[in-house]
Formats: structure tokens, sequence, C-alpha cells
């Protein structure tokens, strides 16, 4: 009777022991796949012209790999992020996880899979962001712009928004990009899951009290 508990108890160990690393794979695929939109959008010559430029100077980067919407007038839309704050030495963060999600009217139809990669230029943008929700369109104080294809560096720096949000379409055919009335939430609990503690996303990005080796790749590319 003792060999089959031993064996039952070391089962159940090893079960607990993999909770962990599954609980981030979610978290890890977000990562990865924010990695290869910041690759593509680097290389996109329709966005790099303006892309690139901004990037240099941004205070932070929100990037939302794949943001799904669908409907026929009213529509809907949900995506996993990521948000990386920009260091003393010129370097990014580890990411805090954040969810978008909300509804929409206006003139779409279909059903698109896109990435968004928004670029906070200053701290009034990035408290934004920070603060709990954020809700684009609301009266908060913050301009963000949609930046469209082809447009260059010196027209977007012109514009002076607060935020840029930059996007590629994926998978489908959607009627444009339309985030208003898309709220912005911090997903504390993918924060755990990732960095194996309860953390903040504040703390995270500007704190620097948690590492994920992991998201070295992600930090690295955008520091250059």
């Amino acid at each position: 009777m003792i060999a089959p508990l031993k064996r039952l108890l070391l089962a159940l160990t090893l079960c607990f022991a993999a909770v962990p690393a599954l609980a981030q794979q979610d978290q890890q695929q977000t990562v990865n796949s924010a990695l290869t939109t910041i690759e593509r959008m680097k290389n996109n010559n329709n966005f790099k012209e303006g892309f690139q430029p901004q990037l240099d100077k941004a205070r932070a980067v929100l990037i939302v790999p794949a943001l799904y919407k669908g409907g026929f007038i009213f529509g809907g839309q949900y995506g996993n992020g990521v948000l990386l704050v920009r260091t003393s030495d010129g370097g990014f963060s580890y990411p805090a996880f954040y969810t978008m999600e909300g509804g929409s009217f206006g003139l779409q139809i279909g059903l698109e899979s896109t990435a968004v990669l928004f670029l906070i230029m200053n701290d009034k943008g990035l408290e934004a962001v920070l603060d709990n929700q954020f809700r684009f369109g609301a009266d908060t104080g913050v301009t963000v712009l949609i930046v469209g294809a082809g447009m260059g560096a010196s027209t977007t720096s012109n514009l002076g928004a607060d935020i840029y949000a930059f996007s590629l379409t994926g998978v489908g055919l959607y009627g444009g990009l339309s985030l208003e009335g898309t709220v912005l939430s911090a997903r504390e609990s993918w924060n755990a899951a990732y960095y194996g503690q309860n953390v903040a996303s504040r703390a995270i990005v500007l704190d620097n009290s948690v590492s994920n080796p992991k998201a070295d790749a992600l930090r690295d590319i955008l520091a250059h």
C-alpha cells in the first residue's frame, strides 16, 4: 500500500509543479506575438518612415498582436496586449499585460484580426493608461491619433498626439480601425501568472520590481 501511495503523491507533486508553466502559456504567446508585430512594423514599407522615429521618442509602447473585431454596423472587439515603458537607460521595462474590449458603431462589416501598436509619447498618455481603465474616445484630455499607412515622421510629429495607433491587418476584411468606446484594462491575473507573484502593472513597468527572461527578446527589439 505504501508504494502506490508514494506514486500518487509523486504524481500530484508533478501536477502542481506544472501549473505555473501551463499558466504562462497564454502570456508567453502574447509576448511572442508582440515581438512578431514589432518585427513586421519595422519592416513594413508603408509604416516604417513614420513608425521608427516616433518609437525612438516614445515614453511607452502598448502592443496588441491580435485585436479581433467583427460585426455588421454594430460590432465588438477584443484582444490581449503588453505595455512596456522606457527606462532611464533608454531600454524598456518588462511587459505588463492588458486587455482591450468594447463595442463600436459605424460603417463596418466583416470579421478581422488586426495587430495594433500604440506609441505613448508622454507622461500624460502613460498615466491615462496606468490609471486603472482607459476608454478610447472618452473625455480624458488625451489625444489618440490613428496613423494611416504612408504617414511620414514629420507629419506625425507635427500633429502632436499623446498616443499614436498603428494597425496591421491580419486575416479577413474589415471596414477600418475604430477604437471609439474600447476600454483598456490591466490583466493583473496574467501578471501574477507570468511573474510568479502578485504584482501590479504600475510596479512592473515603473519600478522594475520583477523580471522574466522570456521577454528579453521583445525588450531588445524595442530598444534597437
